[in-house]
């Protein structure tokens, strides 16, 4: 089973500086759905960055895959990486749970 990672992102510049590459971004998010990577993501509240939650083989992938947001590459956002292993999930979520 792919691990599962928490992709923190923040706007240094604010949001008006990420509105520009809103566009670019989405293609990537849509991408990565179509690939498998991503299972949910969106903007946080207020509009300081979002979060991603992604799976991978490992860190070094998700780390990889980061490095090709349009965000990243434009220097508009920037990103933390966490990895986590579920150990409780509501009922839907149960196929992503690790055991112990």
């Amino acid at each position: 089973m792919p691990n599962l990672f928490v992709l923190d992102l923040t706007y240094p510049a604010g949001p008006d500086a990420v509105a520009p590459h809103l566009e670019a971004h989405r293609k990537w998010l849509r991408e990565q759905y179509a690939q498998g990577r991503l299972l949910a993501s969106g903007r946080k509240e207020p509009r300081t960055g979002g979060v991603i939650i992604a799976r991978g083989t490992d860190r070094a992938e998700v780390e990889a895959l980061v490095e090709t947001d349009p965000f990243l590459a434009e220097g508009v956002a920037a990103y933390t990486v966490t990895e986590f292993a579920p150990t409780m999930t509501a009922p839907e979520l149960e196929h992503l749970r690790v055991t112990c």
